[in-house]
């Protein structure tokens, strides 16, 4: 199982996007998503969104939200538990990633960009304001197949 972390920074109505384009063997391959990375042994959730983020952006966290616990089932990886964090401030100057582009986009635009089809749900939640939440993922390829909301199916 992999540990990951994923991170939305706001700036009023825009999320802090990247699109997934310079790596050739990339799941999130031509993807809009947000910052973050797999955790590395000893991190926590925590001590890794601050990391990822300075790393992916140059920025350095200084109020940041554990929001949910994304669970990815998947037939093509193993399961990944993605801990999803929202930010609203920090320090720095952005810094060319070399992942992908990042753009601030507006986040009544972000659904019209190609992205993993589950990450409109849990979107949706973070944008919500609702608390704490956990959130199952199933797909096999790129296809979502099913969604569990705190224990509870959601229809897909």
């Amino acid at each position: 199982m992999l540990n990951s972390t994923l991170c939305y920074l706001e700036r009023g109505d825009e999320y802090l996007m990247l699109h997934r384009i310079k790596k050739k063997h990339d799941l999130n391959r031509d993807k809009w998503i947000g910052v973050g990375g797999k955790c590395e042994e000893g991190e926590s959730p925590e001590d890794c969104v601050l990391r990822e983020t300075r790393e992916e952006t140059g920025l350095t966290l200084t109020d940041y939200r554990y929001r949910g616990l994304v669970t990815f089932v998947s037939d093509q990886a193993p399961t990944e538990y993605m801990h999803l964090f929202t930010a609203s401030s920090w320090t720095g100057a952005p810094v060319p990633c070399g992942e992908g582009e990042l753009a601030w986009i507006k986040k009544t635009a972000l659904r019209s960009l190609p992205m993993w089809a589950g990450d409109s749900i849990f979107l949706d939640l973070l944008e919500a304001g609702g608390p704490f939440f956990s959130l199952k993922l199933q797909y096999r390829g790129e296809t979502l197949e099913g969604a569990w909301l705190d224990g509870r199916p959601l229809t897909v």
